[in-house]
């Protein structure tokens, strides 16, 4: 479901992911040449999925599932009237929380802060403002969207604290650039192959 969700999501909006990563590669490098700049492989890596997500969560919650509903201010109402792995509760209840882990993620690692309250407000801030607009477009505010939201940050924050758990423990030579590049090349490449495959699978399905 999800994996479908995905691919789907990225047919869509492959020219808007193309014309970006373009644009931050070429102000990366301009700013390479020019004033001298490291080259840190797996930093700008990080910062183009960073951007990608970025788009792939303003499609979901600016065009997806157009509706007008009643909105939701009550905590927990919504979240709590679906059966227990229910593809509603799959889709609202795990997607909401899904969607923001990466979000938490990326910031705790940008900002660089072990500070749990920084990714919480951050999180808040953006699914408030997610859910406002969504009045204006056809869609509805939900308390329990920025709740899910909000408990998927904190998992990305946490995320985050583990990897540099296990980074802070490895011997000094896996700490190095080259090594930090490969495996984010590597896990790049996994995700590639699992677009590819799930791009496949729904052409000889459609």
């Amino acid at each position: 479901m999800f994996q479908n969700t995905i691919s789907n999501i990225i047919l869509e909006i492959w020219p808007m992911i193309i014309i970006t990563v373009v644009i931050l590669t070429s102000l990366r490098i301009m700013d390479i040449i020019i004033n001298k700049k490291k080259i840190v492989l797996y930093k700008d890596l990080l910062i183009l999925l960073f951007a990608i997500y970025i788009l792939c969560l303003f499609h979901i919650v600016t065009f997806q599932d157009v509706n007008f509903a009643s909105s939701n201010f009550i905590p927990f109402k919504e979240m709590f009237r679906y059966e227990l792995f229910s593809r509603l509760f799959i889709k609202n209840v795990m997607g909401n929380v899904l969607l923001f882990i990466p979000f938490g993620f990326f910031t705790s690692y940008l900002i660089k802060t072990k500070k749990i309250y920084v990714p919480v407000i951050l999180t808040a801030i953006i699914s408030i403002t997610i859910e406002t607009t969504q009045l204006y477009i056809g869609r509805i505010f939900d308390i329990d969207d920025i709740i899910l939201n909000i408990i998927g940050g904190i998992i990305g924050y946490l995320f985050y604290i583990f990897l540099e758990e296990i980074k802070n423990h490895l011997p000094a030579y896996l700490k190095k650039d080259w090594f930090l590049n490969t495996i984010i090349i590597l896990i790049i490449l996994l995700v590639l192959t699992w677009l590819i495959n799930s791009f496949s699978i729904n052409l000889i399905g459609g």
